[in-house]
């Protein structure tokens, strides 16, 4: 099922970002562009993510990368 209609995004690979990595919507826009055009998706994004434990999430609030194996992912494929 898509999450973002915009860029075709679907609920497998938010999920997929979110398991690599990204804990807020804002990371998950970093990472596939999901929630950066209109917006509508930001709030299925957000519940998808939940509000759980992110273990990076410390990393992210340091200023550290926090997706950088994600993007590097994305760049080899």
């Amino acid at each position: 099922m898509f999450v973002c209609s915009c860029f075709g995004v679907t609920e497998q690979q938010v999920k997929k970002h979110a398991a690599d990595g990204a804990c807020t919507p804002r990371q998950i826009a970093s990472a596939c562009k999901a929630g950066t055009d209109c917006g509508s998706c930001v709030r299925r994004i957000q519940a998808i993510l939940g509000r759980g434990a992110c273990p990076r999430r410390e990393s992210a609030d340091q200023g550290q990368p926090a997706l950088s194996e994600v993007r590097q992912l994305e760049e080899a494929a």
